[in-house]
Parts: C-alpha cells; sequence; structure tokens
C-alpha cells in the first residue's frame, strides 16, 4: 500500500478509511488463519489419539463436533468481543475523554 500522499492535502479522510479498511482486512485474515490454526491443534489432539494412515470413523466424527462446537464457541465470543469494542467507541464519542 502506497502511503505517500497520506499528509499531502487531498482527502485525508478517504485515505484514512483506505487504511483502516485495509488494517480490519488484515486483522480478519489473521483471525481466521488463528481459528484454523487452534481447531487443527485442539481437535487434532483430543479425536486422534494414535494417528495411522487414515481416519476412523469415530475420529472422523469426533473431529467434526470438535470444529463445530470450537467455531460456535469462537463465533460467540468475536460477537461479545466486537459488541464491547461498539459501546466502548460509543461511549468514548459520547462521553468525551
Amino acid at each position: 500500500m502506497d502511503y505517500s500522499g497520506y499528509n499531502q492535502g487531498g482527502d485525508s479522510s478517504s485515505k484514512k478509511q483506505e487504511v483502516m479498511d485495509q488494517v480490519r482486512s488484515e486483522l480478519a485474515l489473521a483471525n481466521a488463519q488463528e481459528l484454523i490454526n487452534k481447531i487443527n491443534e485442539k481437535c487434532y489432539l483430543k479425536c486422534v489419539p494414535k494417528p495411522g494412515a487414515r481416519l476412523e470413523s469415530s475420529e472422523q466424527a469426533c473431529l467434526s463436533k470438535c470444529m463445530d462446537r470450537y467455531m460456535e464457541a469462537w463465533n460467540v465470543v468475536s460477537r461479545s468481543y466486537v459488541s464491547r469494542l461498539q459501546r466502548e467507541s460509543q461511549n468514548q464519542m459520547g462521553g468525551g475523554m
């Protein structure tokens, strides 16, 4: 991303928004990667005690349920966190600091 003209007049609000959007996008990607890594780590350790050439049906079922539960929990935490950030942002704008 080119930041060379950021402070040289023009529509700095638009450029600021562009940078913020890029940061949000990169954070979303990092969060998705973290979710995948944690699912792999936690669920594999829990569901595949003795790795072999292929997964048994019970291991497949365990992995599927584990991934569903982990993603559901992740979503609950994420929604709660985003809601908290929005409330704090509104409080700062309304109450001032």
